[in-house]
Order: structure tokens, then sequence, then C-alpha cells
């Protein structure tokens, strides 16, 4: 079917609609409405009942709601109060990948797969995907509470950690090795872009405060953060990093000088209507027919591990901290999304994962895509009436 504008129009109405739908649905059930979305992107898709199948164009329309997103979080993420859990974040993200990604490993041997595809299949379970998280505890209003700022603080390292294995991986199935250099170049440009994001970017957006009040042009302070959000999110994407870490970044940034431009709630209005055809999207790519007996026993193994190592491995970190915080943070980090599909999708790409790999795969990011959001929203019940305070 060509994709003619009106067409495309179409689709957006129906995928928005759906989407909205059946996130009332689950709101009315005391479930989060992601999880309506992405369950209308399955039942809608084209694994499904084929009544929507995503275009390309669809697809990159989803890629921009989770820019938005992440930004719309940056905005409520001041860098004093990510520095305050950086050290937690960063101990919570190594653990989050290393047990991942050895389990993962250990069990693809086991089941007798060739070592390329086993070192993928564990790759793609070490990425967190925040986009989720980050939408069940906005909607909760949870943003502030110290264990969200250590989830999205860890997420921010694992998709840095995740993205160094995914180039690792890459190397090591090569015909040529690991190229150390590149290696090496890759990880100090991303802790480069780190630091000068939450250390620097704040202090040039305070000097040039003064000018952009000056400005003519109508909104001249949402304009500048939407074009250096959009910036840094291309910026991410030239040095390796996933275009949502520096749409995050972009809106830490800003999120110092948001109450005064009322950025948050201006952003919203575009994150309302962008990210419900990304959790559509998401849930359109989970493949309901590629499933044997064996593949399926499989696929609820690898599932059960993915979630069972991000609890324990980001959890037991933060044990000291009480129980409560530590089962937060490690099922806030559980979500593999579209980051376990990118991994699969570059092992399709090399030919080095086969489609039973890639099939568990994706039945384990759509498995902990959404097994997440009840339980978070469960374990953030009680929530305090200040969460800027503690949990």
């Amino acid at each position: 079917m060509p994709n003619t504008p009106d067409i495309l129009l179409l689709q957006l109405f129906f995928i928005f609609v759906w989407a909205k739908l059946f996130g009332e649905v689950f709101e009315r059930l005391s479930l989060p409405a992601v999880v309506g979305e992405i369950l209308a992107g399955i039942l809608l898709g084209p694994y499904a009942t084929k009544f929507i199948t995503p275009s390309d164009t669809l697809r990159s329309i989803a890629e921009v709601g989770a820019i938005f997103l992440l930004f719309s979080v940056g905005l409520e993420t001041r860098p004093k109060e990510l520095l305050s859990v950086g050290r937690e974040s960063l101990r919570v993200a190594i653990a989050g990948v290393a047990l991942p990604f050895a389990l993962g490993f250990a069990y693809m041997l086991l089941r007798h797969h060739p070592t390329p595809e086993a070192i993928f299949v564990a790759a793609a379970m070490v990425a967190t995907s925040v986009g989720v998280t980050a939408r069940v505890l906005g909607d909760m209003d949870v943003l502030q509470t110290r264990s969200a700022r250590i989830i999205l603080g860890a997420a921010v390292f694992d998709d840095i950690l995740g993205l160094l294995v995914l180039a690792l991986v890459t190397g090591l199935v090569s015909v040529g090795g690991v190229k150390w250099w590149a290696l090496v170049l890759l990880i100090v440009e991303a802790i480069t872009f780190a630091i000068f994001m939450i250390f620097l970017a704040p202090r040039i957006i305070g000097r040039i405060r003064p000018a952009v009040s000056r400005m003519s042009t109508r909104n001249a302070p949402l304009i500048l953060a939407l074009a250096i959000c959009l910036g840094l999110s291309v910026a991410a994407e030239k040095i390796g990093m996933a275009a949502i870490i520096g749409a995050f970044f972009a809106g830490l940034a800003f999120a110092e000088y948001s109450p005064e431009w009322d950025l948050q709630r201006r952003v919203n209005g575009i994150t309302e209507f962008l990210t419900p055809y990304f959790f559509f999207v998401m849930g359109a790519r989970l493949n309901l027919q590629v499933f044997t007996g064996d593949i399926i026993f499989a696929a609820v193994m690898v599932s059960l591990l993915a979630i069972f190592s991000k609890i324990v491995g980001c959890g037991l970190p933060l044990w000291r901290e009480g129980r409560e915080i530590a089962l937060r943070v490690g099922v806030g980090m559980t979500p593999r999304g579209e980051v376990g599909l990118i991994v699969a999708l570059v092992g399709l790409q090399m030919k080095i994962l086969s489609d039973a790999a890639y099939g568990i795969v994706i039945f384990m990011t759509g498995v902990t895509t959404l097994v997440a959001p009840p339980v978070l929203r469960y374990l953030y019940r009680r929530k305090t009436p200040q969460p800027v305070a503690a949990d």
C-alpha cells in the first residue's frame, strides 16, 4: 500500500485513538496506561489482527515520541539531584549489566546455541529501556523520589555500558576482532558527552538566559529548548549513543530553568501526542506467530532470567537502604523494550541471530516491558505526599 498523506493521516488517527482507548481501559483497571498502549499495538499490529501495519514513517514518528518522552523526563530531573545519587546509580548500572549478560550467555550455551548467537542474546538482556519506566513513574508523579532518580541515573549509565557491550560483541564476532582504538574512542566520547551535559550545559543556559528573555520571537525559550533537544539527539547518535539519551541530557540542561519558562507544561502537550505512537509501535513489533513449543519454553526461561537478573543485580547494591527501595529500582530497571530490539536487529543484519533466537529476544523484550509497569504501580502504591524528600 503506498504511503500517501491521506493513508498516513488515517493510520495516525487510528493508532492515537486506539492507544488512548486501551490506555483508558487499563487506567480504570488501576493499571498503567502504557500497558494498554503496548497491548493495543500487539493486538492491532501485523502479527495479530493485521489492522494496522506500521510503516517506516510511523516507526520514525514513534522514535520521535521516545525522544520527547525522555526530554520531558530530563526537564524534571535537575543535575544536582542526579549527582546526589550518581554513585548509587553507577553501582546499580554495573551490576545490572554484568548479571543479565552472564546468565543469558550461560543459558544459551546450555541449549547448545552457537557462541556468537549466545553472546548477542545475552547482550540484548543488558540495556534497560528507560522509556517505559519513565512513563509509569511520571504517570504516578513519583519522578522526584530517591528510587526514581536512581533508576533514571542508572538507566543513563546502563545505556552507555550496554552500548559498549554491543560494540564489544560486534567486534568479537566479526572477522577482524575487537577494534580497541574504536572502543576506547567510544568510551571517551560517551563520558565526555555526559560530563559536559551534567556539569557545563546548565551553566551555559544560565549565561544566555538574559538574551533569550529579550528575544522578540514568541515562545523563545521553548523554541531554544526544542532545538537543543533535537540537536543533542542527533549528536548522541553520531557518537554512537541512543538518541533518547541526548534528549534526556537536553532536558537535564534546561531543568533548572523549566519552572521559570514553563517548559514542562508546554513540552507535555507534545509528549502526550507523540508517546502513544512509540508504545503502540513497540507492541506491534512483538511477533506472536514465530513460536514453537521448544522456543516458547526457551523464551519463557530467558524472560525469567532477564527479570530475575535485573531485580537482583540492580537491587543488591541498594539493599542497605531498605528492601522497598531495592525492589523499586530492580523492577524499574527491568524493561528492555526498544533497546533489546535494536540489539536483535543488529544480530539479524550481521546474520548471527537465527529466526529462533530472534524470536526469543522479541518475546523477552515484550515480557519485560509488560511485566514492569503493573509491578511498579504496586511497589509505589504508598508514595509520600512530598516525594522529593524520600521514598
